[in-house]
């Protein structure tokens, strides 16, 4: 038989805690126990005396906290309280071996030292903790809406209580307390598009930033930085209070050695931030520069798509920009047009116009690093105006090189390109584009293959913003006007003809009259009958006698040329008779 064995009786459970209003009568007991012996205590007098002042401030603290009606109710206090209790124990057992000798010390007059100025520091902590929980006003309220979440429509002070509840419960609480509140902060952010506004003023950014550092729990860390990248993004005041409580450089550390996730979500709160001028030049003092190259070279696609962002932003400042050419941003920017996002690839091809517009020595190293070949392969490629747009002011700051200028007069591919933007493009893209056409020398063949964009210039002419849109459209199309064909084809386009005698009319204001002045003298420049027929036809003989009287630059040259020196013969020969 086996022999009977018999149950181990369950073990009992752990008694409740005691109720917090016991609790609080305990820790007042043993704060007059320790005030007491504080002045009667026999060594370190002095760090006696600095601790007094705490326990008299830590009295005066728990005597506001139990005036206040629902203090019972919170449950930051049932954490912080019972650790004071364990804090205060301590401290009265140090009190009590300082009332004897000092050479009693079993482990010496140094360690007795260290043991004092620790409980100082810990009795610093709860003073810090309490008069946070008491500015907050969380204990003034009943705790049935502690961390719920305001419903739509509320009002500035719940909001505002609500805020201040819920950094109380991030200061003061443990990991779960935490993460609790961060999952309450980031719900309200995402829910309520001016909240960030109210957080800003209300919740203590610096805490929040300071959980940014390696020392604190990953996924603390981690919501945290997804609260600061959405403050940082959502409006001027929480962007700037983010710099202003130090955010950048732990933003900075989190992207050049934070995980994967952690690097994506620093990247878009530093270009955020960046975006105001006034912070780019903290990022050279917080030595980010190679921080931010080396998140635009090997970073993951939403690192490198902000990061290029920031370096944008900052390449703005004269300061930073040669700095930024040294690190060797030119060949990452480059690559960056081929290998990166869409986006990515808008701004680094606006980074590189910025640079580009700087400088001689920018121009060179871009074209020495083949950005010139990677700009054209991109307008080739993109289809998104802003892209295009960026692309055609770098290829126009770039062309300020004659050997730029070679390249692209000699590609008939680009002209095409270049063409085509005229014809569908926007009116930015329009007017850069005639802009880098006025400066190309390209032969007669090439301006017949481009004829097509004529009636898109004339167009263009009509427009009186953006300033210089009709210039760059008038050279331009007098530089195509310069071939015979051309110039019938023109003719030809009844629109175009049209538009062009339209704003010769001095009622037409909108238009300087130099311009299609100067476009009606190019297409007439030939002495082609026909071309000159069509435009007298079409009322531009009455326009230009108008003008020639007022005086308008070439008025009269033109209108000689549109009558074929006739007037000029009819004289000549009445003369000679």
């Amino acid at each position: 038989m086996h022999p009977t064995t018999t149950a181990a009786p369950p073990s009992p459970s752990p008694p409740p805690p005691p109720p917090l209003t016991q609790t609080l009568d305990f820790i007042n007991h043993l704060l007059s126990l320790l005030l007491l012996s504080s002045l009667t205590v026999k060594s370190f007098i002095g760090r006696w005396q600095s601790l007094r002042s705490k326990l008299i401030l830590l009295k005066s603290s728990l005597s506001e906290i139990s005036d206040s009606p629902h203090w019972s109710e919170n449950p930051l206090l049932q954490d912080l309280l019972p650790n004071l209790v364990s804090s205060l124990h301590k401290t009265h057992s140090l009190s009590q071996q300082c009332q004897n000798d000092p050479s009693s010390y079993t482990g010496g007059k140094l360690l007795m030292q260290s043991d004092i100025d620790m409980s100082s520091a810990s009795l610093s902590a709860h003073l810090h903790d309490i008069d946070l929980l008491l500015k907050s006003g969380v204990l003034r309220q009943s705790n049935a809406i502690v961390l719920s979440q305001p419903g739509p429509g509320s009002g500035k002070e719940e909001l505002g209580f609500f805020i201040r509840d819920l950094f109380a419960r991030l200061q003061i609480g443990g990991i779960e307390f935490k993460k609790k509140a961060l999952d309450s902060l980031l719900q309200l952010l995402k829910e309520d598009d001016k909240a960030a506004i109210l957080v800003a003023k209300e919740g203590d950014m610096r805490y929040l930033i300071h959980l940014l550092d390696s020392n604190h729990h990953p996924s603390v860390r981690e919501q945290a930085a997804v609260a600061v990248s959405v403050l940082a993004s959502s409006s001027d005041s929480s962007r700037k209070c983010v710099f202003e409580e130090g955010g950048l450089g732990p933003l900075l550390r989190l992207l050049e050695s934070g995980s994967l996730y952690l690097k994506d979500k620093a990247a878009i709160a530093v270009e955020a931030i960046t975006a105001d001028p006034e912070n780019a030049w903290a990022i050279s003092a917080y030595g980010g520069i190679p921080v931010l190259i080396e998140a635009c070279r090997s970073g993951s696609p939403v690192t490198q798509t902000h990061s290029v962002g920031a370096v944008r932003n900052v390449a703005a400042t004269d300061e930073i920009r040669v700095p930024l050419a040294d690190e060797g941003i030119v060949p990452v920017l480059v690559q960056l047009l081929v290998s990166g996002t869409s986006s990515a690839q808008e701004k680094a091809a606006n980074c590189l116009w910025i640079l580009a517009s700087a400088g001689e020595d920018f121009r060179v190293s871009i074209l020495h690093e083949g950005g010139l070949q990677s700009l054209l392969q991109l307008l080739q490629e993109s289809s998104n105006p802003d892209t295009l747009e960026h692309v055609l002011r770098a290829i126009y700051a770039l062309s300020r090189l004659s050997s730029t200028l070679k390249i692209l007069s000699s590609s008939t591919s680009f002209l095409l390109q270049l063409a085509d933007v005229i014809k569908n493009g926007t009116i930015v893209i329009q007017q850069i584009s005639a802009s880098i056409l006025c400066n190309l020398s390209i032969s007669d063949f090439q301006k017949r293959s481009i004829s097509s964009c004529m009636g898109s210039l004339v167009k263009m002419m009509e427009s009186s913003k953006p300033v210089g849109l009709q210039e760059s459209s008038a050279q331009a199309l007098i530089s195509l006007l310069s071939v015979r064909s051309n110039r019938k084809e023109i003719v030809r386009d009844e629109k175009s003809v049209l538009r062009l005698v339209q704003m010769l009319d001095p009622k037409n204001e909108l238009v300087c009259k130099k311009f299609p002045v100067s476009v009606i003298s190019a297409i007439v420049s030939g002495g082609s009958h026909g071309c000159r027929k069509k435009l007298i036809s079409a009322g531009a003989y009455s326009y230009l006698q108008k003008l020639a009287e007022v005086d308008v630059a070439g008025a009269r040259k033109a209108l000689q040329r549109l009558t074929g020196n006739r007037l000029k013969n009819i004289f000549s020969r009445t003369w000679k008779e």
